[in-house]
């Protein structure tokens, strides 16, 4: 009865053994495993066997991982400060560095990417904060991923959401704009002047060279004003009519 008892024992803790031995990792999982204390591969996916006491794995998830950065408080070259904050999106490619190289990467990679925030930020204008979203997000990101490749990261990319500004600066912003709409108006009308002058200038040319073309256009103007209603109708005479009829006038004169 003793001896049936010892083998049963024996069974139920070479049971307990190995199924504390085996692990299953996910497609999208690996395992670090630790002999003795120190590295000897990386396993996984599927069943994998580990030694108790002897070795120790630690998961690795591969899966993109979606990160917010918390608001910033940044302070642009030209003295805004403005609230932001940004998406960043990463994954582990070497889960060996990502366990050894750094005590926590996703507490690493989440500093880092504040600081970098605003470091980036720190160096551009409120213009190009507002205007520039698509080039700011690239330089954040080489700067993110060439940080974070020592720890086996890949940042594959870089969002700002939202530069929230003080309601005053806003205000600001607002008046800027309407006084440079209200610049670009004037410019297109004094462009719309000049067109328009040189235009003229080379209408008045063209009659120069034909005086009949002028004669005509005088008729022309006569006909339109004939229209018109009012009684009374008041008119330009050209100067070369005048001075054919004091001419003809004068050589009346002269032969009476």
């Amino acid at each position: 009865m003793i001896w049936d008892f010892g083998i049963g024992g024996i069974l139920i803790l070479v049971a307990i053994i190995v199924f504390s031995s085996l692990r299953i990792l996910r497609e999208y999982e690996r395992g670090v495993v630790f002999l003795l204390g120190r590295f000897w591969k990386v396993k996984g996916p599927g069943l994998i066997v580990i030694i108790p006491g002897i070795q120790q794995m630690v998961r690795v998830d591969l899966r993109t991982v979606v990160m917010d950065v918390p608001t910033q408080d940044v302070i642009s070259r030209d003295n805004v400060s403005v609230k932001v904050n940004a998406v960043i999106y990463f994954r582990v490619m070497d889960s060996q560095k990502a366990i050894i190289q750094v005590a926590n990467f996703l507490e690493a990679t989440s500093q880092l990417a504040q600081t970098t925030l605003r470091a980036v930020l720190g160096k551009h204008e409120l213009d190009e904060l507002l205007a520039e979203r698509d080039k700011l997000n690239l330089d954040i990101q080489k700067i993110l991923d060439a940080q974070t490749d020592a720890w086996g990261i890949k940042v594959s990319n870089v969002e700002i959401k939202h530069v929230d500004i003080d309601p005053s600066m806003v205000r600001a912003i607002a008046q800027q704009a309407e006084a440079e709409r209200a610049r670009r108006a004037k410019v297109i009308h004094a462009d719309g002047e000049m067109q328009a002058a040189q235009k003229l200038l080379q209408a008045a040319q063209l009659l120069a060279q034909q005086p009949q073309a002028m004669q005509l256009r005088y008729l022309q103007t006569l006909s339109s004003i004939a229209t018109d209603k009012s009684n009374t109708i008041v008119f330009p005479v050209p100067m070369d009519l005048l001075a054919s009829f004091l001419d003809l006038l004068q050589k009346n004169r002269q032969g009476g």
